[in-house]
């Protein structure tokens, strides 16, 4: 494989980045990852241990994909966005399909361990999607979302709170 500018390598790993993939700088991707062609990472971008991220993705700067993540094709990944590990993006509507639609994560959002996001949703901006939850439908900006199929449980604010007093102790 073909060392990226910017992209780090770590020793007798093994991994897949696609010759057609656009890496920015200072991005980090581990153990046995797969980034697919045509897709585009911005800068300073860490992909996990096992992620998957299919062709034709668009990730923004500043993200991190935490391992075993999966981001199909068409998905779009906007700035300062976290992903959890094992969260799983779908983008077939009716499987086996040959008609695909893509989930949109805008800038700030927060994506929760083990969630499950429907194809064609939208994040929006600053929202938080509560690990394990099943996002059905569009999550408004500035919102945390949690449960099966997820609801709109209190505000990016108040998430911000209680963040805030748990890291006080």
């Amino acid at each position: 494989m073909k060392r990226k500018a910017g992209y780090k390598w770590a020793r007798g790993v093994k991994n897949h980045v696609d010759k057609t993939a656009k890496i920015g700088k200072n991005v980090r991707i581990w153990h046995y990852a797969y980034v697919g062609g045509r897709t585009v990472i911005g800068d300073s971008v860490k992909i996990g241990s096992l992620a998957h991220v299919d062709y034709g993705v668009r990730i923004g700067s500043n993200v991190k994909i935490e391992g075993l993540a999966y981001i199909p094709p068409l998905t779009v990944i906007g700035n300062d966005v976290f992903v959890g590990p094992s969260a799983t993006f779908t983008n077939d509507p009716y499987p086996m399909s040959p008609r695909m639609v893509g989930t949109t994560v805008e800038d700030g959002a927060i994506i929760g361990a083990r969630a499950v996001i429907r194809p064609g949703v939208r994040i929006g901006r600053n929202s938080v999607v509560a690990m394990g939850a099943v996002v059905t439908r569009d999550v408004p900006a500035d919102t945390v979302v949690m449960g099966n199929p997820a609801r709109v449980a209190y505000s990016r604010q108040e998430y911000d709170r209680k963040k805030k007093e748990w890291e006080k102790g």
